[in-house]
């Protein structure tokens, strides 16, 4: 199989849209946040992203379920909420490992992370081994053929090869939007390609150097528009065809487009909650987190040999830390102590 040589132009709007993503990376990176905020922010990405790149694949919980599911993680759960927790648990193992290399091992494991218990085991982690199409969603028409199954390893052998040859070289947004609309193209698994492939793109925009980038959630700008988002990754047509004339100019831009408005989006919200005071702890509530820390749980009696402050300011002090996300209260009257969340 040839080697990967994409085609594509830098653009007067590409490069004007670069140009505004690194000064962006530069302001964000001179941004001071509490550490309080960045785990807000954090924990609302991960839900985010969840939500919206199950959904861009006809996931049907909404943001509110999604969150819910993600904060109780009951034992019993339906497909939808095995796709949602999948995702969220895959993402946050790969937001540790951001400086990991790109293998085809690492994007089989991130495949099986993301539909374990959702495919049989032999399409589990591994490139497909049967033929598949593309239906429109909407009549269910065939809307594309994707490489035959026999050719994929080389393609992806390919498509690795050429991320591995310029991670150094290439902007990592360029690299990262030829990585997501070529693997796209190719459909490497039998299910679960687009999920896959969103997650595998995170890893190589971690390049852009933001020390915020936990806080990204990119996948939410493809859901606001899944038409356009599929308009621009996929391809229309038979893959033998159409592979040769591939111009990845016009998905580059819509997907730096994609970057600098989630760029803008966290840096609004960074500037808000530097702002505010209601994100910021107190002395006296870090002391009630280290006393979790040490103990795993802290109960009002425990508080109150801690400090001086009153019960009913105590109780404020809980519940501002328990609105931040950063205890739960659980058992009721003299048996109720205050604990960490369930990661």
């Amino acid at each position: 199989m040839d080697a990967f040589e994409p085609r594509y132009s830098i653009t007067p709007p590409l490069l004007e849209m670069i140009k505004r993503i690194t000064l962006l990376v530069y302001e964000l990176n001179q941004l001071a946040v509490p550490d309080v905020v960045l785990m807000q922010m954090q924990s609302e990405a991960r839900a985010v992203s969840t939500y919206a790149s199950t959904s861009i694949e006809g996931n049907p919980l909404p943001l509110t379920e999604v969150k819910r599911l993600l904060k109780q993680r009951p034992d019993h759960i339906r497909q939808s909420e095995r796709e949602a927790l999948n995702y969220n648990n895959t993402l946050s193992q790969l937001n540790q490992q951001l400086d990991a290399p790109l293998t085809a091992d690492f994007i089989q494991q991130i495949h099986a992370g993301i539909m374990d218990g959702l495919l049989p085991p032999h399409q589990t982690g591994t490139w497909r081994r049967e033929a598949v199409v593309v239906y429109d969603p909407r009549d269910r028409e065939i809307v594309y053929l994707p490489p035959r199954y026999e050719d994929v390893p080389a393609l992806m052998d390919a498509l690795i090869a050429f991320v591995q040859a310029n991670r150094a070289a290439l902007d990592p947004l360029l690299l990262a939007g030829l990585f997501h609309k070529q693997m796209a193209v190719i459909h490497p698994f039998m299910d679960g390609s687009g999920r896959t492939t969103r997650l595998a793109a995170k890893l190589l925009l971690a390049g852009l150097g933001v020390n915020t980038f936990n806080l990204f959630s990119f996948e939410n700008y493809y859901n606001q528009n899944v038409s356009r988002y599929f308009q621009h990754v996929g391809l229309f047509g038979d893959y033998y065809e159409l592979a040769p004339q591939l111009d990845f100019t016009p998905w580059l831009e819509y997907f730096a487009e994609g970057i600098l408005d989630e760029l803008l989006r966290v840096q609004k919200q960074l500037r808000q909650t530097q702002l505010s005071p209601d994100t910021r702890l107190q002395p006296h509530h870090q002391q009630i987190l280290d006393y979790i820390d040490r103990h795993g749980f802290i109960t009002d009696k425990d508080y109150a040999q801690l400090t001086a402050r009153a019960k009913a300011t105590r109780t404020q002090d809980f519940n501002k830390l328990i609105a931040l996300g950063l205890i739960v209260r659980q058992g009721k009257g003299r048996s109720t102590h205050y604990c960490h969340p369930a990661r």
